[in-house]
């Protein structure tokens, strides 16, 4: 089993800055030194895998090779009831290749009205995998529960956040602030699996 101690560098397996930004906010209180794939050069693989999981696996490792670090990658995305569960896997490439967000609303809101259905129920997925060289990876899933709405609304956060309202909520990820978001969000109850089985207790800062 991986563990990991203050002082040691971590590898954030992403060249998304939005989500390199959030994975550093929730690893700073265990002393971790995080390092953005972007800022070590590393080069993107390909997400070849068929679940947030096997994705996140592909890129941690091939992080985790080339530093010789540990790395931590992260692979999540909208899953849409009415939808049949798209774009899952595929909401970065919803987006286009500019990673232009607006084109994923505009199409999420014209595939919806194709489907001639009133639910509007999503929920967020993300896959952390933890790779270090000679160790077997190990994986850490969470989701948040809620509904889309448009128009958009919020310029905080990144990708579909401002039309994704969690349940039992007024604002929508776009509209709340960095601490109210990582108190719920899929990502923070990855993380606080990832916390549990990987980071040595005590290690709060």
């Amino acid at each position: 089993m991986i563990r990991l101690t203050p002082g040691m560098s971590l590898v954030v397996a992403s060249h998304n800055p939005g989500k390199v930004r959030e994975i550093r906010d929730l690893v700073a209180p265990h002393g971790l030194k995080t390092l953005g794939a972007a800022e070590l050069g590393l080069p993107e693989p390909d997400e070849t895998g068929t679940t947030f999981a096997e994705n996140a696996i592909l890129k941690a490792e091939a992080a985790a090779r080339a530093s010789g670090l540990p790395a931590l990658s992260d692979d999540s995305g909208l899953v849409i009831d009415a939808l049949g569960g798209a774009p899952g896997i595929y909401s970065a490439r919803w987006a286009g290749p500019d990673k232009d967000f607006r084109i994923a609303f505009a199409r999420i809101e014209e595939e919806l009205k194709k489907s001639d259905s009133p639910d509007r129920r999503a929920h967020f997925v993300c896959a952390l995998a933890l790779a270090a060289p000679g160790e077997k990876t190990e994986v850490f899933e969470g989701r948040v529960f809620g509904s889309l709405t448009f128009p958009p609304r919020g310029d905080k956060g990144f990708g579909y956040d401002p039309i994704f309202l969690p349940e039992a909520h007024r604002f929508t990820f776009g509209e709340m602030n960095p601490d109210a978001k990582h108190a719920i969000s899929h990502r923070a109850r990855a993380f606080a699996k990832f916390v549990r089985a990987a980071i040595a207790p005590g290690t709060e800062q």
